[in-house]
């Protein structure tokens, strides 16, 4: 097992790997839990009283949580247990190792060699310290206090702590704070401040009490992200519980481990990974799946009928009710790790305790203090059910997938079913069938397919008897599905949320309808209305060039029909009936018209979106004014920076959304002019 954390000088690398077993006796597990306890109890800022710290370990075997965590030493290239360091717990048990000048501590007289490497603390200030060395400085020698100005260790104690020295001739000890335990499962290095345990001291052996002789600052330092390496150790074995949960019903869905943890680990952990690229693949199969089957299951519903079916579905309120069926909020990781929080291996606390629960066979354990009990909101649930789903995709195809999904209760198979109609016209008679095909790469075995794709709700005719909405439902579905897979794939190093915005940029009406312009399919739609007529040459009249050269962007001013973006999906339906729910035909007869496709270079963040969140993080103002009167809309939005005033006002006849996202755009080119003009 390896994962990395970030810390404030780059990177860690921890490799986990069994190396073997060994036998300790009971003494030595108790010397092993002192040594533990004492030491994170330490650099976790618990009392430093060593008697208290050493009150709350002890060898019970009801303890809640219970492991040894020990350095160790290598000998023959093998790793041991560092004994030496372990019985640092008892300093006066070691006795002199290099038999130096005898030194007067706060404990009495001891060896020197006592103190090179030794955790005291000072009592006159409670703090406490690692020695690194024994100086050539004592009591009297100068010490610069600032300004300039110079006094003596013996003056500057007296003056400052009110503190005589007693034995002034005896060398000072180099020392520094011991390391603070932080977070370093965060997603990012720390911004860098001021760090006091950076900062070495000279100590008076005299005011140092021997908490633990000797410890290697090096092994007080790698100690100080056990907190941290453990935390993350684990959360993957709560995610491996949560896979053998479900391996036990579902023995062929592999995965790893890895994946399930990324799933499960929502924004809020501020780590650097989380489950919302995974839930945006997840929700777009889920999506698919449940169209496909509602699609073929009732083939005499209409498009309002399948999609209100798709919705009770996989809305958020049934996927929450799913997921808490499978016991998956207690498995979610929703907040940023504390190292406050963590419980010391061996220390008997009596806040803590572990409650067991037996779920469909597998024992489950979760924290039974009331102060630990948090609150997962439903839309979480949900979207850590579409990760899970995105997890098992990605690792091991549809199949898995749908075996997750039917293992929470979402029956969907992908058994393909006739798709039965009554159409007794020659589809050559009505459209350009040789065209379309040409344009599609595809030639369609029901050509009456092709007809209904292109047939808009008000062209009632008796020959004529359906309209596209039904395959623009499953077209809608796959296309999306399709370019969010793509993506996925295409883009494995993207950063957590942006497939989000990739998707977002890529499926929706505006690029299709840009890319049917493209090709010239709004020639081809058959309709009888004068209304849908007038938008449509409206549209055509305002398609400037920046628009033709790319099929994604908010940088149009044209409020593009609905039914121009409804017939690239309603073709991907056609193509994918006729196909016989082939995926991958229809990737490759629709990728060519959506081309060029968005990228991480070239993603751009909608407008409204961009200001929105701006302000929410700068804590601006902003009011938005929106109206339509006689087929002109207005939107005007403000927003106020440090009492300025930056607003932007559209006016067009296009609709509400896209002049609420134009005059987002103006504001936003506002702000930017200002931010360069202040540099």
């Amino acid at each position: 097992m390896q994962f990395d954390m970030c810390f404030d000088k780059g990177s860690l690398s921890v490799k986990l790997k069994y190396k073997g077993s060994i036998k300790l006796s009971s003494d030595q597990v108790l010397l092993c839990k002192r040594f533990q306890v004492n030491v994170l109890g330490i650099l976790m800022k618990y009392k430093t009283d060593k008697e208290t710290l050493l009150d709350k370990c002890c060898l019970e075997d009801d303890l809640e949580i219970d492991y040894l965590l020990l350095p160790s030493i290598v000998i023959d290239e093998t790793p041991a247990v560092d004994w030496l360091t372990i019985k640092s717990v008892h300093p006066s048990k070691i006795g002199c190792q290099h038999h130096e000048t005898t030194i007067w501590t706060a404990n009495g007289l001891v060896c020197g060699c006592i103190l090179r490497n030794a955790l005291v603390c000072t009592p006159h200030n409670g703090r406490t310290y690692i020695t690194t060395n024994i100086m050539e400085l004592d009591g009297n020698s100068p010490l610069e206090v600032g300004d300039g100005e110079v006094t003596t260790y013996k003056k500057y104690f007296g003056q400052k702590h009110g503190i005589r020295l007693h034995f002034e001739h005896q060398r000072l000890l180099k020392a520094r704070h011991v390391f603070p335990v932080k977070n370093y499962c965060h997603g990012r290095r720390q911004a860098k401040e001021r760090d006091v345990s950076k900062t070495f001291v000279e100590l008076p052996p005299e005011l140092c009490s021997i908490i633990m002789s000797p410890i290697s600052i090096d092994t007080l330092y790698s100690f100080s992200f056990i907190p941290s390496i453990m935390h993350r150790l684990e959360s993957l074995l709560v995610a491996f519980n949560f896979k053998k949960m479900h391996l036990d019903h579902c023995p062929q869905n592999r995965i790893q481990t890895s994946k399930i943890l990324e799933a499960m680990t929502t924004k809020s952990c501020k780590e650097t990974f989380h489950c919302k690229s995974l839930a945006t693949l997840g929700d777009s199969f889920l999506k698919y799946a449940v169209s496909q089957q509602l699609f073929s299951t009732y083939q005499n519903h209409h498009e309002g009928l399948l999609s209100v079916k798709r919705k009770k579905i996989i809305c958020n309120a049934a996927l929450c009710k799913l997921g808490c069926g499978s016991r998956i909020p207690g498995f979610i990781r929703n907040e940023p790790f504390d190292p406050k929080t963590w419980t010391i291996p061996g220390y008997k606390s009596s806040g803590f305790k572990l409650e067991e629960t037996v779920f469909k066979g597998t024992k489950i354990y979760t924290s039974g203090n009331k102060k630990l009990k948090r609150k997962v909101v439903a839309d979480v649930v949900a979207d850590v059910v579409e990760a899970l789903i995105g997890a098992f995709l990605s690792t091991g195809g549809e199949t898995a997938a749908l075996l997750f999904m039917d293992w929470i209760g979402i029956k969907v198979n992908f058994n393909i079913a006739p798709y039965e109609r009554q159409f007794s016209t020659c589809p050559e008679n009505i459209v350009n069938v040789v065209l379309l095909e040409s344009l599609l790469k595809y030639s369609f075995r029901d050509r009456s397919l092709l007809v209904e794709a292109m047939t808009h709700g008000s062209y009632m005719l008796p020959d004529v008897p359906r309209c596209y909405q039904r395959l623009e439902y499953l077209g809608d579905s796959v296309l999306d599905y399709l370019i969010t897979m793509h993506m996925y794939t295409k883009y494995p190093g993207m950063s957590p949320g942006q497939l989000t915005d990739m998707r977002a940029a890529s499926v929706n009406n505006d690029c299709y309808a840009r890319s049917a312009i493209k090709v010239q399919l709004h020639k081809h739609v058959l309709h009888t209305s004068q209304e849908l007529h007038k938008h449509i040459v409206a549209t055509l009249c305002k398609y400037d060039e920046l628009s033709s050269s790319s099929t994604f962007g908010w940088e149009s001013e044209a409020s593009f029909p609905k039914v121009l973006g409804d017939i690239i999906e309603s073709l991907a339906g056609a193509i994918l009936v006729d196909s016989g729910y082939n995926k991958e035909i229809v990737w490759q007869s629709i990728r060519p018209l959506l081309e060029p496709l968005v990228t991480p270079d070239t993603l751009t963040v909608h407008p409204i979106r961009e200001l929105t969140e701006l302000c929410q993080k700068m804590k601006y103002t902003m009011d938005k004014t929106l109206s339509r009167n006689d087929g002109v809309t207005s939107c005007k939005i403000e927003v106020i920076v440090d009492g300025v005033v930056h607003q932007h006002e559209y006016k067009g006849s296009t609709n509400k959304k896209t002049a609420t996202r134009l005059a987002c755009k103006g504001v936003l080119n506002s702000l930017r002019l200002k931010e360069t003009q202040d540099k």
